[in-house]
Formats: structure tokens, sequence, C-alpha cells
């Protein structure tokens, strides 16, 4: 920050003015590491400081404008050199002049929309961060601080049972049953599986939780398939008639609400894939799309009185003040 040794430098570091009782959560890095970021939720108040501190006491700082921004931004991989922002706020803390000693500014975004969930994945980013700036001839300065935003739901008012069949003509005829369409990031996934026909040697049997990201449009549609959790519900070959019990807690996974036509770049699709494999390691399956959301009302002592208010706003109701409506139910996605 200083030009071949001469002139000032200067360092900048944002704060938040309730770091101390602001809950921080893990979320995944683009290196795919775990660090723990403060957490948001739509219409939450973003305030707090700019610390500038000069290194060279003896020394004045020329500068251009001193400004911090709330930006959130999508961030295609195969696309790096463009980032596709939502949300762009500024605020000016100082006019173009100079300092001769350290300073702090105070800046507050109000009720801030977030539209989006924060989302690291194979293709695609989407992040909320701050950003300061001391605008120089030669070099700003600049600092980033990343923050963490959760979308929260309501319990969906229809959530129907998801029954199917699949078979193979006179060989195999069974029929799944799972108790709901759309589920908690926390639920439990309760069904059955009843066999009407077993006439093939059935060796194997899983409920596979897959995770379908899709990114881009028209000609540049990339999908990318995860399987996030693997579930045995069957060792040893089925009879007619017989009934296997499904039983699967989501608590333990890495999953996601579904996110569907995001700013119109990318989406997030959940899949129960069921598979059964026969002793001459044919795979047989069925696929149905599920919806994930995530629960809010656990969360609502915490909200502040300007989250309800602005969930108000955007909703229109004030009787789930900090919650948004989920998804539309699931297609019948089931194929063979």
């Amino acid at each position: 920050m200083s030009f071949f040794g001469f002139g000032q430098s200067a360092e900048l570091e944002l704060v938040l003015s309730d770091a101390e009782s602001r809950r921080r959560v893990e979320h995944k890095t683009e290196e795919g590491k775990k660090e723990k970021y403060f957490l948001f939720y739509d219409g939450e108040t973003v305030s707090g400081r700019v610390v500038l501190t000069l290194k060279n006491p003896n020394k004045r700082l020329e500068h251009q404008g001193i400004k911090v921004e709330f930006i959130g931004q999508i961030e295609l991989y195969y696309d790096r050199g463009n980032h596709h922002e939502f949300v762009s706020l500024v605020k000016d803390l100082a006019r173009p002049g100079e300092f001769t000693q350290s300073q702090t500014f105070d800046f507050e975004f109000t009720h801030v929309e977030k539209p989006y969930e924060s989302y690291t994945g194979q293709n695609v980013k989407l992040r909320y961060f701050l950003r300061a700036t001391v605008s120089r001839r030669l070099n700003d300065v600049v600092k980033e601080m990343d923050i963490v935003v959760h979308t929260l739901s309501t319990y969906p008012e229809l959530n129907s049972s998801i029954k199917m069949e699949v078979g193979i003509e006179d060989c195999l005829h069974i029929e799944f049953e799972y108790n709901k369409s759309k589920y908690h990031l926390k639920d439990v996934i309760v069904g059955k599986i009843y066999f009407l026909l077993v006439r093939i040697k059935i060796k194997h049997m899983e409920i596979d939780i897959i995770k379908r990201e899709t990114t881009g449009t028209g000609p540049n549609v990339y999908h990318e398939n995860d399987t996030i959790a693997k579930y045995e519900i069957m060792d040893g070959a089925p009879v007619r008639g017989e009934s296997i019990p499904i039983r699967l807690f989501l608590a333990g996974y890495e999953l996601t609400p579904t996110m569907r036509d995001i700013n119109k770049k990318f989406s997030v699709r959940y899949y129960l894939n069921l598979v059964l494999i026969d002793e001459e390691e044919r795979r047989y399956f069925k696929q149905q799309e599920v919806v994930l959301w995530r629960k809010g009302d656990i969360v609502r002592k915490s909200m502040s009185h300007q989250a309800a208010i602005a969930s108000q706003r955007f909703e229109g109701t004030s009787s789930h003040a900090e919650a948004k409506t989920p998804s539309q139910p699931a297609e019948n996605n089931g194929r063979q």
C-alpha cells in the first residue's frame, strides 16, 4: 500500500456491531473446508464499523473517498470473470481528502433484503459479503468480510405422501410409499416398501439421497449429481407380500434447502433414488424428487424485530413474520 516504500500505508478492518452476540455457523468454502461465519436472515439490518489504521503515524494518507458496500453475488465457476450481483448497496463514509491519524467509521444497512440462501456447490457459489474500500490513485485499500444467509420456511400447507409403483413385467412388482413429499433439514423420512411380485433374485436394496446441481442456461447447462447418502434397506432376498419399513434421519447429512432457478442462474434439487440389485449385479431404480426446506420456528426467539418487519413487507403477512413460503409441490419425476 506504499509505493516504492514511500508515503503512507494503511489497513482496514470490518467489525459488526453485534459480533459478540450474533450466532456463527459453519459453511463450506470453495476448497471444501468448513469455516465459521456470522449468520444473518432476510430483512435483518447489517451494521458495524470500518476501522482505518495508519501504519506510519507521521505521514498523511491521501485518498479519493472511502465507502462500504453490502453485496450479494453469484459466481459460476466456468465464467469466473463475471460476478452476477443481485444485491448491491453502497454507503459513502468519507469524501476525498487526507488523514493524518487512524479513523473509525460507523455504517448501517437497514432491513437488507437477502432473498437467497448462501451456497457453495460444484459449479457455482452464492455469497454475501461486506467490502470496505479506500480509493487511491495508484492502488485501492480493500477489505472484505463474508457472511452466511439462511432462508427460513414455515410448515407446508400441502404435504401429500408419495406413492409409486415400479416393476418389470412378470418379473418384479413393488410399491413404495414415503410419508411426505417435503421435508425440513432435520426431518425423518418414514416409508414402506411392499413386494407384490418377486421372480428375480434381489440381493440388495438401498435408498440414495441425490443432490442435482444445475447451472447455466441454454446450451451452457451443466448438471452435477452428488450422492449425499446411501441407506441400506435390505440385504437378502425378499418374498412376495413382504413389507420393508424405511426410517431415514436427515440431520446427519450435509443438505441445503431445495433451490429452484435462483436468479435464473442455478438450481439445486434433491431426489430419493430407490435402488435394487439382483444376483447378476443388474440395477433397477426409481427416482422421486422431494423438496427440502429450512425450519424457521427454531430461531423465532432470536430473530430481531427488524427482521419481522422486513418479512412482513416481503410476504404481506403478520402471522409468520420471519417465514417464507417454500417451493410449490414437486412434480413426480420418478422414472424407471
